[in-house]
């Protein structure tokens, strides 16, 4: 099923308040600005700082 778009366009990272992207996987949500990804888990996306993952620019 996936992401809604809808959903896309209103979520923000949590950390930073700055846009966030889906991967290329579509399994997760990356900030650019904080260089984290959030997980995508049974189509819920993970917005927990403390369980996103660090990721290279």
């Amino acid at each position: 099923m996936g992401i809604s778009k809808e959903l896309l366009e209103i979520l923000v990272c949590p950390k930073c308040k700055g846009q966030i992207a889906l991967t290329e996987k579509q399994d997760g949500l990356v900030c650019d600005t904080c260089c984290l990804m959030y997980e995508i888990k049974d189509d819920i996306p993970v917005m927990l700082v403390e369980e996103a993952k660090s990721v290279k620019k």
